[in-house]
C-alpha cells in the first residue's frame, strides 16, 4: 500500500480516536456511561447526528455552533481530535516496529487524556490510569517493545517512588501532596517506558510544572494538576529519553 494512503488510514483512525477521547474526558469524570446516551449538545441536550460528529471537519462546517441552538461549541473538542490524528501519524512515522508505534500512539492518547482531565476537573481517571497499567503491561509481550519484566518492574518501581513522595510530603506540609491518580498515573507510565525512564518522567515532569506553574501556584494558592506535567513529561521522554539518557552518561559521568 503506498505510504500516503497508509498516513491518510492512520489520520482518520486517530481522529476518531480523539473523538472517543473527548467523550472520555467528559464523562469519566462525571461517572457517566462512555458509551450510553449518544453524544449530545452540552448546551441544550439535543442528540447530534452522525454527520455533528465528525472530527474536526463537523466543528469547522458547522462554524463552531451547535445547528440547533446555536451555543458556541468548546474549541477543545477539535483540538482533541487534531492532535490526536497527530500522535497517531506521528508515532507511525517515528517508530520503525509497527508494535512501537502502536504502544506508543496508545501511551500518548493515554497521556493528553489525562492532562486535559487532570486540567479541567484535577482528577486523574481510573479508566485512564489503571486501564492504561494494564494495556502497558499486556504490550510488553509484543515484539520490539520492553520485555514484560522490565514492564512489571517500571510499574512497580514508579508506584512505589510516587507513592514514598506522596508519604513524605504529607508528613513534612501537613496535608496531601499527591493525589492517588497521579500515584496510578506513574505506575502506568512505568509499564510502558521501563524504570528508568519512569525516573526519568518524574524529573522532566517537576522541571516543567515547576517552570510554568510553579509562579501561578505561588501566588494565587491553586493546586498544581501535577498530571498535567507528568503527562508533558512522559510524552518528552517517550520520544527523546533515550537520547537523554546518552547525553547524561556521556557528558555529565564521562562513560
Amino acid at each position: 500500500m503506498p505510504e500516503p494512503l497508509i498516513l491518510i488510514y492512520v489520520a482518520v483512525f486517530g481522529l476518531a480516536i480523539g473523538s472517543f477521547l473527548n467523550v472520555c474526558i467528559v464523562r469519566l469524570p462525571a461517572g457517566r456511561s462512555i458509551f450510553r446516551p449518544r453524544s449530545a449538545c452540552p448546551a441544550c441536550g439535543r442528540q447530534l447526528r452522525w454527520y455533528e460528529n465528525v472530527p474536526v471537519l463537523s466543528f469547522l462546517a458547522l462554524r463552531g455552533r451547535c445547528l440547533g441552538c446555536k451555543a458556541a461549541i468548546p474549541v477543545r473538542y477539535p483540538l482533541v481530535e487534531l492532535v490526536t490524528g497527530m500522535i497517531w501519524v506521528g508515532s507511525y512515522l517515528h517508530f520503525d516496529i509497527i508494535w512501537q508505534a502502536l504502544s506508543a500512539a496508545i501511551f500518548a492518547t493515554l497521556l493528553l487524556g489525562i492532562a486535559v482531565t487532570d486540567a479541567r476537573e484535577y482528577i486523574i481517571p481510573d479508566e485512564f490510569s489503571v486501564g492504561g497499567l494494564v494495556l502497558g503491561l499486556a504490550l510488553s509481550l509484543a515484539p520490539g517493545r520492553p520485555t514484560p519484566l522490565v514492564s512489571l518492574v517500571g510499574a512497580a518501581l514508579a508506584f512505589a517512588l510516587m507513592y514514598g513522595v506522596a508519604v513524605v510530603g504529607e508528613w513534612a506540609f501537613k496535608k496531601p501532596a499527591l493525589g492517588g491518580g497521579d500515584i496510578k498515573m506513574l505506575a502506568m507510565i512505568g509499564a510502558f517506558l521501563g524504570p528508568l525512564n519512569a525516573v526519568l518522567t518524574i524529573f522532566v515532569g517537576s522541571v516543567i510544572g515547576a517552570v510554568i506553574f510553579g509562579p501561578i501556584a505561588l501566588k494565587t494558592g491553586r493546586l498544581v494538576p501535577f498530571g498535567v506535567f507528568l503527562a508533558v513529561g512522559a510524552a518528552v521522554v517517550l520520544v527523546w529519553g533515550d537520547a537523554m539518557v546518552g547525553w547524561y552518561v556521556t557528558h555529565m559521568l564521562g562513560l
